[in-house]
């Protein structure tokens, strides 16, 4: 709360958004006077673009272009060899190129013209949404207004101005993610046997395509011969890393989709099981939506602090009326605070969901009356969780956050100084980032139960963390075995959705190669699709690993007599049975398998 406040209070995002000029009117607005400048605060409403009066000859001087910059209505498309066309130019269109203070009927007529307008000939131009400037057009003076604009800009700013350049191109991809997703719970509830050979037959087909057209196109990047921008080469660098993930997940899910295709029968019963519990209480399907509200809301401000932040800086009047904007230090650290605020509250608020879906199936689960369901389960678990459990989310969230962090500092630390790093010092990153990996892994699914079992018992997070640890520790087998497979499929739904809404991003950031640094906007297009996916397919995730969470308590408290009935019911236990007669005939011909030259059956070690 403390960095957006001052961030409103010290930042301006619309310099960055709209542009500005070399007197501090933002351009497209009305703006207010600064003191000592004569030209400021003017009403720029109608003049929505930068001009450079020296676009062909702009150079950088102590990171200070030497061009001034004027706000324009429109940008000249013809060239103009003359001050005559320029003030042609101005009479035509109500855009004046030279400095405000000379009215453009002196154009031809003030021996100080040479100085107060453009320096001629002005090339033919066109408006790009990088900060609103007016490109010019010839490769001459496009090749020098780039270099100096794009590739000695600050990084930050850079990044900005391709989120903000691809904004409607990011827009349409949030909502292709969102698609993709509501598709996979229409796939994970109606579930069938054929249905689920053709979700996996997709993936698989998926997984492949995208690798590939992965690897086309880095090919036909480094076999640009006019890549000369460092937003080009850094695009090029991002899609060879995304080319290698891409195909490294491929194979080790082609692995994994081989190994459990026999498997494929008792999943659609395990979604079955699971589409039952959802049936009995058909909200818990809107959840999601009620969340991902909240998550668009919560990220549309987390933006809108960042581009504050990235314009924090106080006006400073130079000679001739011109006026700097001095950027202050330590605001640019504080981004690094602003994302862990990113990742904390982005996991606070999917564990609430969590924590209703799983006190809504705990509630319908441990009812002994099955034809009578309790009423309003889902309000009845959202009232407990703010009354009782907001600490329990917070400490869960916030153990999430504490692995992720570490992990994003040292992939920036890896990349800053991958290129002065040995072959044994990448070999010890490699490892310490997939140690980092699991250990989020574990956690999140650790929470995910710790937060069941506050849902059942009512306790705080670290004794149902431990109690979950017992339970699970004393059923490592047959259940874990279960919901692991549920799981995979479902992680295959958020790589279906992640996969081809990042495909989909690919294609249409690669039109425009020069201008947008589309690594970091792709970046955060993944984060959100899979966060999406993450969102929508996690109420099928949180029924499955409460339904058999319970179940397993439901076995150690209860043994099936009259005087202690079982709180499931036959369908539950009749799925359970025909999974553990699966695996324990798995578990005999393995055994069987391993027996001697003389057929002997290897005996276990008594000790």
């Amino acid at each position: 709360m403390f960095i957006m406040g001052y961030s409103v209070i010290a930042g301006a995002a619309g310099r960055l958004v709209f542009g500005y000029d070399s007197y501090g009117n933002v351009c497209g607005k009305k703006n207010s006077p600064v003191e000592g400048a004569p030209l400021s605060g003017q009403d720029m409403t109608k003049k929505k673009h930068v001009f450079f009066m020296n676009s062909c000859y702009l150079e950088l001087k102590d990171l200070k272009i030497n061009s001034i910059a004027l706000c324009v209505s429109s940008c000249p498309e013809q060239q103009l060899d003359t001050l005559e066309d320029v003030q042609l130019f101005a009479k035509n269109n109500g855009s004046f190129l030279c400095v405000y203070n000379l009215n453009f009927a002196n154009y031809t007529q003030n021996v100080s013209a040479a100085s107060l307008c453009p320096r001629l000939p002005v090339p033919p131009s066109k408006s790009f949404p990088l900060f609103n400037r007016c490109i010019p057009q010839t490769p001459e003076c496009y090749s020098v207004f780039a270099s100096v604009l794009i590739n000695d800009v600050d990084s930050l700013h850079r990044t900005l101005s391709g989120i903000m350049s691809g904004k409607d191109t990011v827009l349409g991809l949030c909502i292709l993610a969102i698609a993709l997703s509501l598709i996979m719970v229409f796939i994970l509830r109606f579930i069938t046997t054929l249905l689920l050979h053709i979700f996996i037959s997709l993936v698989v087909l998926g997984l492949l395509f995208v690798s590939g057209v992965l690897w086309w196109l880095y090919y036909d990047y480094i076999n640009d011969l006019s890549i000369e921008l460092d937003t080009e080469r850094e695009n090029m660098k991002c899609l060879l890393g995304f080319a290698i993930i891409s195909t490294v997940i491929t194979v080790v899910l082609l692995i994994l989709i081989f190994v459990l295709r026999e498997r494929i029968q008792l999943t659609v019963d395990l979604f079955q099981v699971t589409s039952k519990t959802i049936s009995n209480t058909p909200f818990l399907l809107l959840q999601p939506l009620w969340t991902f509200i909240i998550l668009i809301f919560f990220w549309v401000l987390w933006v809108a602090v960042l581009l504050s932040l990235g314009t924090a800086g106080t006006a400073q009047v130079m000679t001739g009326g011109r006026v700097e904007y001095q950027l202050l230090s330590g605001i640019r650290y504080m981004w690094w605070y602003h994302l862990i605020g990113l990742i904390w509250t982005s996991e606070f608020i999917l564990a609430c969901q969590q924590m209703t879906i799983a006190g809504a199936v705990v509630t319908c689960y441990f009812n002994r009356n099955k034809s009578d369901p309790p009423r309003r389960p889902i309000l009845s678990s959202l009232v407990t969780l703010f009354y009782y459990h907001q600490g329990t989310v917070v400490k869960g969230s916030f153990l999430i956050t504490m692995v992720r962090i570490p992990r994003t500092v040292f992939t920036y630390l890896s990349n800053a100084l991958k290129e002065k790093d040995s072959a044994c010092t990448k070999y010890i990153h490699k490892c310490c980032f997939c140690c980092l990996w699991f250990l989020d892994k574990c956690l999140s699914h650790l929470t995910q139960n710790a937060y069941i079992a506050t849902s059942i018992n009512g306790t705080d997070f670290c004794t149902s963390a431990k109690d979950t640890l017992n339970i699970l520790s004393k059923n490592p087998g047959h259940v874990a075995s279960i919901t692991c497979l549920g799981d995979f499929i479902i992680f295959l739904g958020k790589m279906f959705v992640v996969y081809f809404t990042v495909f989909g991003g690919l294609m249409a950031f690669n039109y425009h190669r020069e201008l947008q640094v589309w690594a970091i906007p792709l970046l955060l297009v993944a984060f959100f699709a899979y966060l999406v996916a993450h969102n929508f397919l996690s109420v099928f995730e949180t029924v499955l690993d409460a339904l058999f969470l319970c179940f397993v308590i439901d076995m150690e408290t209860n043994d099936g007599s009259p005087e202690k009935p079982y709180f499931m019911d036959q369908e539950l236990m009749s799925f359970v049975n025909r999974s553990n007669k699966l695996i324990d005939s798995r578990i005999r011909r393995n055994r069987k398998s391993l027996g001697n030259d003389d057929g002997t059956e290897l005996q276990p070690i008594v000790r």
